[in-house]
């Protein structure tokens, strides 16, 4: 037979009623809320501040410094990172400035050396013209000398052609050959 449980069976002579798995009191509570008894109130008074004084004695000496060390570490933390943001802002405005001179400086260069390429090759081609129009010039004349003195020779051959056919037009319309003179006197009066 099992032995029975002294937490859960109620000791010999209480009055209670079993129910499975309820157990009730029929006592009646008597007295107002503990708090409010005067009976302790001293006591309680008496704990209550001893209570307080402990804990402001634990806040003041423990928590409160813990606390205010890791507010001023996080305030310095904080002023340190805003300077050395400050610090870095600073020196990119500062290289911003710089590119923007620099960049306005290489600008200026690019421009005077392309200006001054421009100007060079200019020369160059104004050298080369003038090297090749006095080159075309002097062949120019040199192709008129030589057109003078071939039409000097073809005009030439074209008067003793002009004066051979002339002089066999009349000997076979005459039947006689002309003199030299008079073939040289009728081609003169035609060339003017």
């Amino acid at each position: 037979m099992a032995q029975p449980n002294p937490l859960t069976t109620p000791p010999p002579g209480a009055d209670t009623k079993l129910v499975p798995g309820h157990v009730e009191h029929t006592e009646a509570h008597s007295g107002a809320f503990p708090p409010f008894e005067t009976s302790g109130f001293l006591a309680q008074l008496i704990w209550l501040a001893l209570a307080f004084g402990l804990l402001y004695y634990l806040m003041d000496k423990i928590a409160l410094p813990r606390i205010q060390s890791i507010l001023h570490a996080r305030a310095e933390r904080l002023r340190a990172d805003l300077d050395q943001a400050q610090a870095m802002k600073a020196e990119a405005d500062a290289a911003g400035v710089a590119f923007e001179t620099a960049l306005r400086d290489a600008q200026g260069k690019a421009r005077d050396i392309a200006q001054t390429t421009r100007n060079t090759l200019a020369a160059e081609a104004e050298t080369k013209r003038k090297t090749l129009e006095a080159e075309l010039n002097a062949k120019l004349v040199a192709a008129e000398a030589t057109i003078r003195t071939r039409t000097e020779a073809a005009m030439g051959n074209v008067r003793s052609i002009a004066g051979e056919a002339a002089s066999a037009i009349v000997e076979r319309l005459t039947g006689q050959a002309p003199d030299r003179a008079t073939l040289d006197r009728a081609l003169d009066a035609t060339a003017h």
